[in-house]
């Protein structure tokens, strides 16, 4: 028997949950792919349920307890109070639940085959990784830039004090024969139109954060942008920079569907969903975190995730991973090699050097309004599809990109350019219906938009 960290009830070792990065990289990658969805239910029948469905999905997939806004914030009282009036939440309250009805809700489903991630979106975590400590869910995921810059206006100072401490406290794991998993969201700034070298360097650096506070086992993340091309590049990069700079082996890479305005047909939200899965195989990733064809409508159901699960999965059979090309030096590389460079040069402390680059704007998220981001990087969307560099501020890039302004934008271009990609797979989609003769369900498994996207 063994004691969690915290004083928590002992547990046999029998009992202990699996690693889950070594399950993903055990899994996906070399072609195979882990599917997960964004999943979560304030009712913890319900969020048995979807995980149960989750498990017998025909994919290789992991779990997901997707938490509440209100926890996600910090305000408890708020989720108590939705509980108790029978209100429901925008996904599962971790903290309000007591421990022994969330074991429950796990019993026969979390096992050895099928690991459990806790995703939540919180720049004051304490009590959210507390509760997972006591519950031994030893997976989880966002990072001290990531889940702070995006989501409010918690000081970025605050955040990193935070996730230090909470990155520590997640590594004690460790003392009981536990390997705690943390992915960096850093891949996902603002979900869209940051260009992919700032994204591979936000999850490169929060992924050394993690590690630098005791946590060995990781992911690093990247979001789906505006060119396969692009973004095939940009995985490339990722993975080179992690190799030279991550002093662990046990770390894998996981793509993100879209995560901007999403296609309203359901055959160009199949057409990008598609795209993503290729992406992953293409690029050798071993995980993926799907989004479904009711994206653009409503939250979806539990029957809909799996159906995108199932889909990438569809897609990752008819795929293989790109040859092997070595270590080129490709545009994104040099973008975001230098910029992590210029980071890990002002401190040796991670989360000091962090704060001190986004006071200097060695960092700076385009189109991101919390006070800690400088604000004068700015990107667009070129004639090829590919995101630039439209001004990059004090960005470490001169000897890269050229310093100073390199086109002038408005708000109508910035506005074209939110809804680039749902326009291109609308479009696509419906070009292709149109040749069909107005075919119906285009879109689903099977049909030619989804077949072109499997071969």
């Amino acid at each position: 028997m063994s004691l969690v960290p915290g004083g928590a009830r002992p547990v046999a070792h029998g009992d202990l949950p699996v690693d889950f990065g070594a399950f993903v990289r055990r899994e996906g990658g070399g072609g195979g792919l882990v599917a997960q969805p964004r999943m979560g239910f304030s009712d913890p029948a319900k969020m048995r349920e979807g995980l149960i469905a989750t498990k017998g999905a025909d994919a290789s997939t992991v779990g997901t307890i997707t938490l509440d806004s209100y926890t996600r914030v910090g305000d408890l009282a708020a989720a108590a109070t939705a509980l108790r009036d029978g209100i429901g939440l925008n996904g599962y309250p971790i903290v309000n639940h007591n421990a022994a009805t969330t074991r429950r809700m796990l019993a026969g489903v979390r096992d050895a085959d099928f690991p459990v991630q806790v995703r939540h979106g919180s720049a004051v975590p304490r009590d959210i990784f507390r509760a997972c400590l006591e519950l031994l869910l030893n997976a989880s995921e966002g990072g001290p830039v990531s889940y702070c810059l995006p989501y409010g206006r918690t000081p970025l100072a605050e955040s990193v004090r935070n996730w230090a401490e909470c990155t520590a406290l997640f590594s004690e794991l460790r003392g009981i024969g536990v390997e705690a998993h943390l992915e960096t969201f850093g891949g996902c700034m603002m979900g869209q139109l940051c260009p992919p070298s700032q994204l591979v360097a936000m999850s490169v650096l929060e992924a050394l954060f993690f590690h630098q506070h005791g946590v060995r086992s990781i992911s690093v993340s990247y979001a789906q942008q505006t060119s396969m091309a692009q973004d095939i590049e940009a995985v490339r990069a990722l993975r080179r920079l992690c190799s030279q700079l991550l002093p662990t082996d046990n770390w894998h890479v996981v793509i993100y569907a879209y995560m901007g305005v999403y296609p309203m047909t359901p055959g160009g939200a199949y057409r990008l969903m598609g795209e993503a899965a290729r992406l992953a195989v293409l690029t050798g990733s071993e995980r993926i975190i799907v989004k479904t064809v009711a994206e653009s409508q409503r939250i979806p159901v539990i029957a809909e995730n799996v159906a995108a699960l199932e889909f990438a999965g569809q897609v990752a059979e008819n795929n293989h991973p790109l040859p092997d090309e070595g270590e080129v030096d490709t545009q994104t590389y040099r973008e975001a090699h230098a910029l992590v460079d210029a980071v890990l040069n002002l401190d040796s402390d991670i989360g000091r050097a962090l704060l001190l680059a986004f006071k200097q704007g060695y960092l700076d998220i385009p189109y991101c309004v919390h006070p800690d981001n400088m604000g004068r990087a700015r990107s667009y969307i070129d004639g090829d599809g590919w995101l630039r560099w439209a001004e990059t501020g004090s960005l470490p890039l001169k000897r890269v990109v050229g310093g100073g302004r390199s086109r002038r934008l408005t708000a109508a271009d910035l506005l074209e350019d939110l809804s680039y990609v749902q326009r291109k797979f609308d479009d696509e989609a419906l070009e292709l219906d149109g040749a069909d003769g107005g075919g119906v369900g285009i879109g689903a498994p099977g049909d030619p938009a989804v077949k072109e996207m499997e071969n």
